[in-house]
């Protein structure tokens, strides 16, 4: 007897044993999975936007039963148009009838869709009035950085190689100037070869602030650039290197920093001018960008004759770190005469004029960090113009890596060191600077800033001839 009572515990252990078994998650989550989906959409539609996203995640029969478009506009509904206690608000009682009509048909996921974009639309609107604080001195809106910072927009980077494989990766840094930001992706081991490279896209990212355990915050992604990297030319500038690596401006506006002696890439670095940078970041699509409405020509009641007059230059040299000369010229003009070779002429510093010379800040130089290694590339930094036209708006505006060059000494009764040029150019214009290094200062001065814009442009906003 004393034998067969020492048996039966380890049965009843065995069978018990069994049981765990049955009741992990496996087992749970095939149990779950197997549940008619009227009892699935029944449980679905306690949850609210937070959990339901999260748990669109699980898997594919999930994120379909998540996206169903009678649990989002039931959930869009409650948010926009009932009060706390979930009645209709009198105001929107006819906007709620519209609202719940024209989910009707729609493919599913509209009413998901519908919500995260009406929900960024909100959140936008309480910012509007911060974008309309004007700079005097850049005609651009001062809280542009605060906004884009509450609004919790980032930017990402796609970089595709020619086997067609594309990899997302998440911004290292950032940097904020008076006119631009810079951005930039360390390579780290997470960029195919630069030679392998087919195309790089930037997209602002606009996150909605979900409570979402584990997973990033829903985005909407909007296309800044997209860079083919095959129809560039075989021979790309190289603007500046060091012991380390070797920069090659891609574009203006984005560089690449090559280890030398490698094809491997150690960062990627973007400039863009602060001007309309927040429409870009969110109100282009996925596949294309943000497209600047179309502005009736102002009215110039000054006889064509008398030229340009009355504009305004802000420029910035700059690295990612610091700043090196940040001024602002004012009532730039330039006469019908003074039109020429398809160019129209605005000189902001004179090398004949020494009050308007301009000292600047440090050496002249463009840092750069990929993991634990960094360095600083002499003679290159990065040039952020406004150009704003008599009306005071933004009529040519540029952020891009540049580099200076020397040149040979020019004869100068006032100054008597190395001569250098700072030169850039694209379709729409050019921009000269002439600087000369002070030795006994140590340091540099602008003697000459010279920006030249194709008439074309000019005709085409104020419809004119020239």
């Amino acid at each position: 007897m004393a034998a067969s009572k020492a048996v039966i515990p380890r049965v009843r252990a065995a069978r018990t044993s069994k049981r765990v078994d049955k009741s992990s998650p496996t087992s749970t989550q095939k149990f779950i999975e197997r549940l008619p989906t009227d009892i699935l959409n029944k449980i679905l539609s306690y949850l609210d936007a937070s959990a339901l996203f999260t748990i669109s995640h699980v898997n594919k029969r999930f994120y379909q039963l998540a996206s169903d478009n009678a649990l989002w506009n039931k959930i869009y509904l409650t948010e926009f148009f009932m009060d706390k206690t979930r009645k209709p608000k009198c105001v929107d009682k006819l906007l709620l009838k519209t609202a719940s009509a024209e989910v009707q048909g729609q493919a599913a996921g509209y009413c998901k869709q519908l919500f995260f974009k009406t929900l960024a639309a909100r959140d936008m609107n309480k910012w509007k009035r911060d974008l309309g604080l004007i700079s005097h001195h850049t005609g651009l809106p001062r809280q542009t950085e605060r906004v884009l910072r509450n609004l919790d927009i980032t930017w990402e980077l796609t970089v595709s190689d020619k086997s067609g494989h594309e990899d997302t990766l998440e911004l290292s840094c950032s940097q904020f100037f008076e006119t631009s930001v810079t951005l930039c992706w360390s390579g780290g081991g997470c960029l195919p070869d630069y030679q392998q490279i087919s195309t790089l896209q930037l997209h602002g990212v606009r996150r909605i602030a979900l409570s979402c355990p584990g997973l990033k915050n829903p985005g909407r992604r909007s296309l800044i650039v997209k860079l083919d990297m095959q129809a560039l030319p075989k021979g790309v500038q190289v603007i500046g290197q060091d012991r380390l690596v070797e920069i090659k401006l891609l574009q203006p506006g984005i560089i690449m920093g090559i280890w030398r002696g490698q094809c491997s890439v150690a960062f990627v670095m973007f400039t863009l001018h602060l001007h309309r940078l927040l429409e870009r970041s969110i109100q282009g699509s996925i596949v294309c960008p943000y497209i600047e409405p179309m502005v009736k020509s102002p009215f110039d009641d000054i006889d064509p004759e008398y030229g340009l007059h009355g504009y305004q230059l802000h420029i910035t040299l700059h690295n990612n770190v610091c700043k090196f000369m940040s001024a602002s010229f004012s009532q730039l003009f330039c006469r019908r005469d003074q039109v020429r070779d398809g160019l129209v002429q605005l000189t902001a510093i004179s090398m004949t004029n020494l009050s308007q010379h301009t000292p600047l800040t440090g050496n002249i130089t463009l840092t750069w960090r990929c993991e634990a290694l960094q360095g600083s590339v002499e003679n290159c930094c990065i040039m952020s113009l406004t150009l704003l036209d008599e009306f005071r708006k933004p009529f040519w505006c540029i952020s891009c890596p540049v580099s200076m060059e020397l040149q040979k000494s020019a004869l100068s009764y006032d100054y008597d060191g190395e001569h250098h040029l700072i030169h850039y150019q694209d379709s729409e214009g050019q921009v000269k600077m002439k600087l000369v290094w002070m030795d006994e200062q140590k340091q540099f001065v602008l003697v000459s800033l010279v920006v030249y814009v194709i008439t074309c442009k000019v005709n085409k906003h104020f419809s004119r001839e020239y």
